[in-house]
């Protein structure tokens, strides 16, 4: 019996608080500190400067009409848009925005989830152990106690008992026992951590992250500047390409007349063959390009509905326009860039990564606090509370090295956004000069446009008092198209060089308060 009731007793308190206990202590230690560790690693890795370039030079004012694709029927969409309408469409079916938005969402959400790192954690913990256990286990003191015992029993005797000389009651045990015990354990517990005391590490995880959405959101506004330009540069093209088809099916009819005003001549008597032939020929050049201007309106058009996602062709009706009116000053706008551009909140925001990493690395010599629980789960169960401090003496990641690795980052990040900021100084004004240069431009061809006007009324009124021939007009009529065709180019390259200035200032919708201020306006053309 004293056999039996011994390893009992050691199974259940000597294997179970040793053997088990101590493996799962450690083991929760290890899991508590763990995250910290591989979230800093990835943190560490991601927050490279050197992607950043000035490729990156347009903005947005916000992401927040940035919806999904299925918010919108392309099949519902009408056949004609104005701009303010395609923007509109553009944010809704563009799956480059779509994409976007979700991977600024997936950065939100990763950061609300690195908020729970300092919260406690409870698991639940299974394991299976074999053991084998081999010791001597000391009797001696056993013994004396059974000895004294006795003696002081038997002296507390009223009454004396004579002396037997009988050998002492714990003489029938040895001074040591070899205990043998050897089987399996199967066992459950519940876990619970709670780091209390993390030195700001948790902290500084979640500061790299929110400076990754961040970063996300800027990329996110170069992104959709960049789409809102093409869509710019899509529309006005495509409403250029109508003016001019429509320029060439004006020349076109009016060659046909001056054609067949040089036929009744012919026939009357009154010119010769050979300006019969040069009316015939002109003729021919009008439907040839007339044809090509028609083909390159729709393949102007085909872009924009492909831009749009719509299932038939989308065609503008907002006007190619230019204000007669000089800019602000070039120093407003450079200011407004300073503050707007999104390049330049990307480059901060990976300031931020930076400092915020080499703030998690300063802490590599801090202690990490946790408060821990371990509960049984047995019929007869055992339970621990504690506390455990952790300080990394040595190994791992150089400290020195990742606190100079952190101060170049931010360094590099500094010295990059004056780099970055003196390039969208000088893209404002390079785009400031060329809207300037393209207003100049179209107000002087005015006065083109009026006389070629004019030198073509007179020499259709020549051909048919007989004073000019066919040709002369054809050649006055070459010159008032390329007058009309060169002031519509001049005023899309006033659009397209106003809208890259929107952009460079990192405020591209303002480009539609400029349209709607217009004082000229090229006339609707729609195209049959």
């Amino acid at each position: 019996m004293p056999k039996i009731s011994l390893l009992n007793n050691c199974n259940s308190g000597f294997l179970k608080k040793t053997l088990l206990n101590t493996a799962i202590i450690a083991s929760t230690m290890m899991l508590a500190v763990m995250p910290m560790d591989v979230l800093a690693e990835a943190q560490i890795n991601g927050s490279d400067l050197t992607e950043l370039s000035l490729v990156d030079e347009v903005s947005s004012d916000s992401t927040s009409s940035l919806t999904n694709m299925g918010d919108l029927n392309p099949s519902l969409l009408p056949n004609e848009l104005s701009l303010l309408e395609a923007q509109k469409v553009l944010t809704k079916v563009s799956p480059k925005l779509a994409a976007n938005h979700a991977a600024i969402e997936a950065s939100k959400l990763q950061s609300q989830a690195s908020e729970r790192l300092n919260q406690p954690i409870v698991f639940l913990q299974t394991q299976a152990t074999h053991y084998n256990l081999d010791t001597d286990v000391d009797l001696t003191g056993i013994k004396s106690g059974i000895d004294n015992k006795v003696n002081g029993f038997v002296d507390s005797l009223p009454f004396p008992i004579p002396n037997l000389n009988l050998p002492p009651l714990s003489s029938g045990l040895p001074d040591t026992y070899n205990l043998q015990q050897s089987g399996n354990k199967v066992g459950a517990n519940i876990v619970a951590v709670w780091p209390v005391y993390t030195a700001g590490r948790t902290e500084a995880i979640t500061r790299v992250l929110d400076d990754k959405t961040r970063e996300a959101q800027a990329d996110a506004l170069i992104d959709s500047d960049k789409l809102y330009s093409t869509l710019v540069e899509r529309y006005f093209t495509a409403q250029l390409a109508i003016f001019a088809a429509y320029l060439r099916e004006d020349a076109l009819q009016t060659t046909q007349q001056t054609d067949h005003l040089a036929m009744r001549l012919l026939e009357e008597g009154l010119i010769a063959r050979v300006e019969r032939l040069e009316a015939q020929v002109a003729l021919a050049d009008a439907k040839s390009e007339a044809i090509k201007a028609r083909n390159k309106a729709n393949l102007a058009i085909t872009a924009l509905q492909k831009l749009l996602r719509s299932p038939h062709p989308i065609k503008p009706t907002s006007p190619l326009f230019v204000s007669s009116k000089r800019l602000p000053p070039l120093e407003a706008f450079q200011q407004i860039a300073l503050a707007n551009h999104p390049g330049l909140k990307k480059v901060d925001a990976k300031y931020n990564q930076a400092m915020h990493v080499r703030q998690f690395s300063d802490t590599g010599i801090k202690p990490t606090v946790s408060v821990y629980g371990i509960h049984e789960i047995d019929k007869d169960p055992s339970w621990l509370v504690g506390v455990s401090a952790n300080w990394k003496l040595w190994g791992g990641l150089d400290k020195k090295a990742q606190l100079a690795a952190g101060d170049a980052r931010m360094n590099q990040a500094l010295l990059t956004k004056i780099e970055v900021s003196d390039n969208i100084e000088l893209l404002v004004e390079k785009n400031w000069k060329a809207v300037e240069n393209a207003r100049v431009h179209y107000l002087s061809l005015q006065g083109n446009v009026r006389l070629a006007k004019e030198l073509l009324r007179l020499k259709q009124l020549g051909l048919v008092e007989g004073v000019n021939t066919a040709l002369e007009v054809t050649t006055a009529q070459t010159k008032y198209l390329k007058a009309r065709t060169e002031q519509a180019a001049a005023a899309n390259d006033y659009v397209q060089a106003l809208a890259a200035l929107m952009e460079s200032c990192g405020t591209p919708f303002a480009f539609n308060d400029y349209m709607a201020a217009a004082d000229i306006r090229l006339p609707y053309l729609p195209l049959d």
